[in-house]
């Protein structure tokens, strides 16, 4: 912006003052509507650059990668706000997953994609089970999660769960044997559409889909799910677990059957 002049004193033969103009001449409002146009047309360059990069990314991505394309005075959580209001309500929406940006098919349009040479498996009831006390529950241990369903948790279960990318191991237990912990992962998030885990569905809402008994025993309630990425005060990390716990031995549970087992048979 062309600097104006300390003071420029100018008036009509009525003696009253005219505009301010500045050293080179220019009134300072014409300047100012140069620069607000020019603002426009970073701004307008800078949503398609996202547009661009988000469209050929073929994994989200998070507003840090995407301010490294654009310049510095771009405010990309603002550009990604209109960019989603954009595409509201077409064949393409934007969403904000796990953090991350990304383009996704619009829901209602879903099955338009849908791959049929591909045959999908599904989780056991006991996997699904063992999921969601990890979701809710997290950071938790194998003997926890036992604990809450009532029954013992074959190893294979949780190994599929790992398979897939929903959960990871966090750390180990400050607790005799210092049994590892899990937690979920981002692929978990993604592929549920949450953007935080505080998304889970809560009580009234299972209850409202069905997917709970009416008739729960009193003071029942569910807890608020959490994930946080640094280990929690009684969490060790992995690599200062000392002696592994029983379940880190494969010969363990060669003799175990495929499906679990009452916890009481124990």
């Amino acid at each position: 912006m062309v600097p104006p002049r300390l003071k420029l004193v100018t008036s009509n033969e009525n003696g009253a003052s005219l505009e301010p103009a500045t050293a080179s001449g220019v009134p300072v409002e014409a300047i100012a509507a140069l620069e607000a146009a020019q603002d426009a047309a970073s701004d307008h360059a800078s949503l398609r650059v996202i547009e661009a990069l988000l469209f050929a990314s073929s994994a989200p991505l998070d507003e840090a990668t995407l301010a490294k394309h654009v310049t510095p005075a771009s405010n990309v959580a603002a550009l990604l706000k209109e960019l989603q209001a954009h595409y509201a309500g077409r064949g393409v929406t934007l969403q904000r997953i796990a953090g991350k940006w990304a383009f996704r098919t619009a829901e209602d349009l879903s099955y338009l994609l849908e791959r049929h040479a591909v045959e999908e498996r599904k989780l056991s009831k006991a996997a699904l089970e063992t999921m969601a006390i990890i979701a809710y529950h997290q950071p938790v241990t194998r003997a926890e999660v036992e604990e809450i369903r009532g029954v013992t948790t074959s190893k294979g279960t949780l190994d599929v769960l790992l398979e897939t990318g929903w959960i990871r191991p966090r750390g180990r237990r400050r607790a005799p044997g210092r049994p590892v912990t899990y937690g979920t992962t981002e692929q978990f998030l993604a592929h549920f559409g949450f953007d935080a885990i505080k998304d889970l569905p809560g009580l009234a809402e299972l209850k409202g889909a069905g997917l709970l008994d009416g008739n729960l025993p009193p003071g029942f309630s569910m807890p608020d799910p959490t994930d946080v990425a640094a280990l929690m005060p009684d969490e060790l990390p992995l690599e200062d677990g000392g002696d592994p716990e029983p379940e880190d031995d494969p010969d363990l549970f060669a003799a175990l059957p495929d499906e679990d087992e009452p916890a009481t048979a124990r």
